[in-house]
C-alpha cells in the first residue's frame, strides 16, 4: 500500500465554521482548472492519495453495479482513497468518486460503503456538479453587485453620519446570498440521499446500511447540531435527513437483504489493513488483541510487525495467512512488500511472482516486482522490469514510483534517451514542471525527430505552467 502526500490530522470544526468551509471549498473546487495534458495525474496534486490494489478493487465492487443502475457504467468513474480519517466522501469533478479512509474505518459492512456511494453515484446522476457551478457563477456575481451596492451605501451613509448603516448594507446580502446557496446545497443532498435508494434497490441491495451509518453519524453529531443554526448547513440537520431517509429506505423490498459473508470477510481484511498501515502498533493490538485469531486480525498484526521492524515476525506471520488462503494475492503482495522494505529484494522477487499471477497482473504489484528486478541489477532482470514498467504504466499511468522505477531500469542498461524520458514523465507527475521540461528537452535531442518517443518529450517540453494557460 503506498500514500502520496502527507496524512492529514486536521481538528473537525463547529457545525456553523464547518458550513462556511465547505461552502468555500465548494467555491474552490469548482472554479476552471488549468488544462494539463492526458499523460498527467487525473487527481489533482496535492491530495493525500492511497493507492493499493486490494481495496481499489474492493472499492471498484461496491461502485460498479451502483454506477450502472445510475446509467454512468460507460463514463469511466474511478474511486478515489484519501489518506484523511474524517467521514467524508464526495464527488468534485463528475469522473471521480472520493472517499476517506476515515469513512472505511466507520463503516461496518460492505452494504455502508455502499450506501455511500449509491449517495454520491446520486449528485452525478443528477448533474448536481454542473448545477452547482451555475449557481456558484449567479452567487459570485449577486455577491459582486451587493458589494457594490454596499459600498454606496456606506458613501453615502458616511456623508450622512450614519454610522455603521454602509457595514450593514455589504453584510445583509452577502449573508443572504450564502444562506441561499446552502438551502441549495441542502436540497442536492436530499435530493442525493433519494437517489441512492433508487440506486439500491435496482440492485437489489439493502438500503439499511445507508440508514446505520448516518444514523451514527447523526448520534455523534447531536449535540453539536443542538447548537447550530440550520440554515447555515450544507447538508439537512441530521435528525430530520435520518429520518427521511428511513422512512422511504424501510419501504424497500430489499431492506432485509445482508451482505455475502465473502464481501463481509474483503470488507473485514480491507480495514485490517488500513488499521495495521496507518495506525501504531499498539492501536492495532487492541483492536486485534492475540485472542482474536480471525483472518482480518492475523493480517492486522502482521502489517504492524513489519511496519514496526519486526520482520521477522513479520514474515513467519504472513507465510501463515498464505497457508490459510493460498489463493489471496495480496498475501504474498505483503511478503514481497516487507521483504523488499527490508532491504531483501531478491527475496522478493518470488512472493511478488506469485502475487502478479494471481491478481491477474495487478499493475501496481507489477510495478513494486519490476523494483525489485532493478535493484537486483542483472541483464535479464533489467529487461523484465523494462517490459514490466511499460505494461504497468501503459494501464495504470498514475502507478506510483513507476516511471521513476522505468527511468532506473532504462539507465542501467545504458538507454540513457528513454531514461530521460521516463524521468521527465516521472517530474511531470509529481508537479515539478521545470525539471520535467528540462528533461524532456534533453530526451528530445537523442531521439529521432518526429518519432513516438519525440513526440511524447516534446508534448512536455511544449506544457505551459499552470499561471500561464488561459482559464
Amino acid at each position: 500500500m503506498t500514500e502520496n502526500g502527507t496524512p492529514i490530522r486536521a481538528r473537525r470544526p463547529a457545525p456553523a465554521v464547518r458550513a462556511t468551509a465547505l461552502f468555500a471549498a465548494a467555491t474552490i473546487a469548482l472554479s476552471s482548472l488549468p488544462a494539463l495534458p492526458a499523460r498527467a495525474q487525473d487527481v489533482p496534486r496535492g491530495m493525500p492519495v492511497i493507492r493499493d490494489t486490494e481495496i481499489e478493487q474492493l472499492m471498484r465492487d461496491y461502485a460498479t453495479p451502483i454506477l450502472k443502475a445510475a446509467g454512468l457504467a460507460q463514463q469511466n468513474i474511478k474511486v478515489v482513497i484519501l489518506n484523511d480519517r474524517s467521514f467524508n466522501a464526495f464527488v468534485m469533478d463528475g469522473r471521480h468518486i472520493f472517499i476517506n479512509v476515515g469513512t472505511l474505518f466507520q463503516a461496518k459492512t460492505p452494504n455502508e460503503v455502499i450506501g455511500v456511494f449509491a449517495h454520491e453515484t446520486g449528485h452525478l446522476a443528477d448533474g448536481h456538479l454542473m448545477r452547482l457551478r451555475e449557481r456558484l457563477a449567479e452567487a459570485q456575481t449577486q455577491s459582486i453587485v451587493a458589494l457594490l451596492l454596499g459600498i454606496g451605501a456606506a458613501v453615502a451613509g458616511a456623508r450622512a453620519g450614519a454610522g455603521n448603516v454602509g457595514a450593514a448594507a455589504i453584510m445583509a446580502p452577502q449573508s443572504m446570498i450564502q444562506r441561499s446557496m446552502l438551502a441549495y446545497a441542502r436540497t442536492q443532498e436530499d435530493q442525493a440521499d433519494h437517489a441512492g435508494v433508487k440506486f439500491l434497490n435496482r440492485t437489489h441491495q439493502s438500503p439499511k446500511g445507508m440508514v446505520d451509518l448516518f444514523k451514527r453519524l447523526s448520534n455523534e453529531a447531536l449535540f453539536s447540531a443542538r447548537y447550530a443554526d440550520p440554515y447555515l448547513q450544507t447538508h439537512p440537520m441530521p435528525a430530520q435527513r435520518v429520518a427521511t431517509l428511513e422512512a422511504e429506505a424501510r419501504a424497500s423490498p430489499y431492506w432485509n437483504v445482508k451482505d455475502p459473508p465473502a464481501l463481509q470477510l474483503r470488507h473485514d481484511l480491507m480495514r485490517a489493513k488500513l488499521s495495521g498501515f496507518l495506525e501504531s502498533e499498539g492501536t492495532v493490538l487492541r483492536r486485534y488483541p492475540l485472542s482474536n485469531q480471525s483472518l482480518p486480525a492475523r493480517y492486522a498484526r502482521a502489517i504492524a510487525a513489519y511496519r514496526h521492524g519486526n520482520l521477522r515476525s513479520a514474515l513467519a506471520q504472513i507465510d501463515g495467512l498464505i497457508q490459510s488462503e493460498p489463493t489471496n494475492p495480496y498475501f504474498p503482495e505483503l511478503k514481497g512488500q516487507a521483504l523488499l522494505e527490508g532491504g531483501r529484494p531478491a527475496e522478493a522477487i518470488e512472493p511478488l511472482r506469485r502475487a502478479v499471477r494471481l491478481s491477474h497482473g495487478a499493475p501496481l504489484i507489477e510495478v513494486m516486482l519490476a523494483q525489485c528486478l532493478v535493484s537486483v541489477n542483472h541483464p535479464k532482470e533489467r529487461a523484465e522490469a523494462v517490459e514490466l514498467l511499460r505494461s504497468a504504466l501503459a494501464r495504470d499511468p498514475e502507478a506510483p514510483g513507476g516511471y521513476d522505477q522505468l527511468a532506473m531500469a532504462y539507465g542501467h542498461k545504458g538507454d540513457f534517451a528513454h531514461a530521460d524520458l521516463a524521468s521527465a514523465r516521472a517530474a511531470f507527475n509529481r508537479g515539478d514542471l521545470k525539471t520535467a521540461r528540462l528533461l524532456a528537452s534533453r530526451a528530445k535531442t537523442r531521439f529521432p525527430v518526429g518519432s513516438p518517443a519525440w513526440v511524447q518529450a516534446d508534448d512536455i517540453v511544449n506544457v505551459k505552467p499552470p499561471n500561464a494557460q488561459k482559464h
